[in-house]
């Protein structure tokens, strides 16, 4: 067995944005304990200055909130070209399927309904850093060979 050092590497740095305490503390553990840095708002206010300090690689968001609601919250988020490319997976009581539909319209990347499942919530987190990671790697394939056909041009 390796020595713990107190330092811990995380898999990723997750914003769990709910006005319910209980949501918040169960989601929380849930990740902490998949070792993912969680960091916590209680409205949409709190959301936008906590991403302002550090850009989440992922948002849980609930939908229903005072003030400004979740879809209110997304729209600001994928309108805003520093935080757009951030997957968003909504939580919500809320389970028809026009408000599923409402959520993707407004830039949703996935739908949890509540109450959720442990395997879900893991597998939906899991899937959407995936999704996000292989973005980041296409994305810098494609610089390069742009580079290369930039040079091989030149020559």
């Amino acid at each position: 067995m390796l020595p713990y050092y107190g330092i811990k590497e995380f898999k990723a740095n997750i914003l769990i944005i709910d006005d319910e305490p209980d949501n918040l503390r169960l989601l929380s553990t849930i990740l902490q304990y998949q070792n993912y840095k969680v960091r916590q708002a209680v409205n949409a206010e709190i959301a936008l200055k906590t991403i302002e300090l550090q850009l989440p690689d992922l948002i849980l968001l609930d939908i229903l909130m005072p003030e400004v609601d979740g879809y209110q919250l997304c729209e600001q988020i994928k309108n805003n070209p520093l935080t757009k490319e951030i997957p968003v997976i909504f939580l919500s009581a809320l389970a028809r399927g026009l408000d599923r539909k409402k959520g993707f319209q407004v830039g949703a990347a996935d739908y949890l309904t509540k109450p959720f499942e442990l395997e879900e919530v893991l597998a939906k987190v899991k899937n959407q850093l995936t999704i996000c990671d292989l973005k980041r790697q296409l994305t810098q394939k494609n610089q390069e060979l742009s580079e290369l056909k930039s040079k091989a041009s030149a020559s």
